[in-house]
């Protein structure tokens, strides 16, 4: 069954449209939910506003927006005229230019969405685009009404189709400045140096998401399951509290463990011409970690 798309519309380059379908990329509506309940009686709690001073509840009726100006001082909104300072979609994704791949930091990126062509007649045009932009190594900086807010998305060749990805504005990116006020200039040389980039050579790798596992969710479930089936509970073993150790002994030993990890696993012997000698046919005994 093919996915319910979040947004249609036309991507636009010029004079150039192609009617287009967002996709939602990346969502936590798998992730394992829970209600609130009555303790004594096991029902679920519902959620009521109430008054701060007179501690009544407020009807959904009486519940208006408002923007603090001080203490105790707002400025009520009416829902009609937040509704009438909302930009209207009119479902164009207008492409402004087109930008170097890694043009824009990664703190600005804010949620992926997949683009395709919304019908069989948009195709050619679609794909005329995503693979002049894979060609020219590019990503299409656009602008569209999405979800009641004008927002800016980089979008990009992703496979047989693109990713669009909306951006953080610049008022919602702080500083790194701030966060990196502290941390003094130092200068790093000789051994401590070649330790460290021997343990990042030795521990090179690629990205794979299937294995990185949620622990949490795992370890809800089982709980859940656990519940269940009337099963004890056991509470997972803590991990002792590393020992504070020198720094360039732990990069010594963060080396050689490295070192012996990566060596590549010793081939198998040839078994001889007329039959398998024993010693190839009995796989050698493991050791024991530790």
């Amino acid at each position: 069954m093919a996915p319910r798309a979040n947004w249609k519309g036309v991507l636009k380059v010029a004079e150039l449209s192609c009617p287009v379908s967002l996709f939602t990329a990346a969502s936590t509506s798998e992730r394992i939910a829970f209600h609130t309940l009555n303790r004594q009686t096991g029902h679920r709690v519902q959620r009521q506003f109430v008054d701060s001073e007179t501690g009544e509840p407020v009807e959904p009726a009486d519940q208006v927006k408002g923007y603090e100006m001080g203490q105790g001082d707002y400025v009520v909104l009416e829902p009609e005229e937040i509704a009438a300072v909302i930009p209207e979609s009119d479902k164009v994704l207008d492409v402004q230019a087109f930008i170097k791949c890694d043009d824009i930091d990664d703190t600005y990126f804010d949620r992926p969405y997949y683009l395709a062509p919304s019908n069989p007649v948009a195709q050619e045009a679609f794909t005329l685009l995503r693979e002049s932009m894979r060609s020219k190594k590019v990503a299409a900086l656009a602008r569209a009404v999405l979800f009641r807010r004008l927002r800016s998305i980089l979008i990009r060749a992703h496979g047989n189709g693109l990713i669009a990805t909306t951006l953080n504005f610049d008022y919602e990116v702080r500083s790194a400045e701030e966060a990196f006020s502290e941390i003094p200039e130092m200068k790093i040389e000789g051994e401590m140096l070649d330790l460290a980039k021997h343990i990042i050579r030795t521990k090179k790798g690629k990205f794979d998401p299937k294995t990185f596992d949620d622990r949490y969710e795992a370890a809800v479930a089982e709980l859940v399951k656990a519940k269940l089936e009337g099963r004890e509970i056991k509470a997972p073993e803590r991990l002792a509290p590393s020992k504070v150790v020198d720094l360039m002994a732990a990069l010594r030993e963060s080396a050689k463990a490295s070192s012996r990890s990566a060596k590549p696993a010793a081939k198998p012997s040839r078994a001889r011409k007329g039959g398998a000698s024993k010693a190839a046919a009995t796989p050698a005994p493991r050791k024991k970690a530790g």
